[in-house]
């Protein structure tokens, strides 16, 4: 009778156990095949959040080809850094058609900042200028056009926030001319920071530096730097 009491405690175990792990199982097979939309859209807040949330969705819709644009993925990334540093001012290097530049704007609208940008491209700049009209958003963004390299000299306000987005073998050029007027605590976002498009140059002037501190992400094979100026 004992031995039958303990040859049914163990199967009685075993039974539990092997269901225990189908269970586990089933589970881990459940999140493995669940499906998550990691790439959805923005809800907007507001009416004004709505419409350059459109503009943008338009952008990506009907001015990707020849634009040289970043990815949606990116602008969120950027309205994100400008909005949870509380930027007033942001500088761009590159407008192209203006897509990363209203990113920016989502954010400058909240923070009672200001976009200073810069293109070369005098066809480009028109179509910025025309998009950040269709944003609402002309109100905060001067558009410089020109040779960036000579016109940032022009600036003399502080700065939170650089985006450089245009000649990659431009970057240290102009980190060595803005980056006395970044305030201690803000940042220097570059883009194309990979293998192919990076500047050894850059890399080394953005990792050699005692008073800044760089790392960097990739985000769907865009290559971005971050550069903290140590406070």
């Amino acid at each position: 009778m004992a031995k039958a009491r303990l040859l049914f405690c163990a199967l009685l175990i075993v039974a539990t156990s092997a269901t225990v792990i189908a269970q586990q199982r089933g589970a881990f097979q459940y999140r493995r095949n669940a499906s998550y939309d990691f790439s959805s859209a923005p809800l907007p807040k507001d009416d004004a959040e709505k419409q350059i949330l459109d503009v943008l969705a338009d952008m990506d819709a009907n001015q990707r080809r020849g634009s040289m644009s970043v990815p949606r993925e990116d602008g969120r990334l950027l309205r994100l850094l400008a909005e949870s540093t509380d930027a007033k001012h942001v500088v761009e290097l590159g407008t192209s058609y203006g897509y990363s530049g209203i990113w920016f704007c989502l954010a400058l609208r909240k923070t009672g900042g200001k976009l200073t940008t810069y293109e070369i491209d005098a066809q480009r700049a028109a179509i910025a200028r025309e998009n950040f009209k269709r944003a609402g958003a002309g109100s905060i963004v001067t558009l410089v056009e020109g040779d960036a390299h000579e016109q940032v000299k022009k600036l003399k306000e502080p700065i939170d926030l650089i985006f450089l987005d245009a000649d990659k073998t431009g970057y240290v050029d102009y980190l060595e001319k803005l980056l006395p007027l970044l305030r201690p605590g803000g940042l220097v976002v570059a883009h194309n920071i990979d293998s192919q498009l990076a500047d050894p140059a850059y890399i080394r002037a953005i990792t050699t530096n005692a008073t800044l501190d760089t790392v960097f992400i990739d985000i769907k094979g865009s290559g971005i730097s971050l550069t903290l100026k140590k406070r």
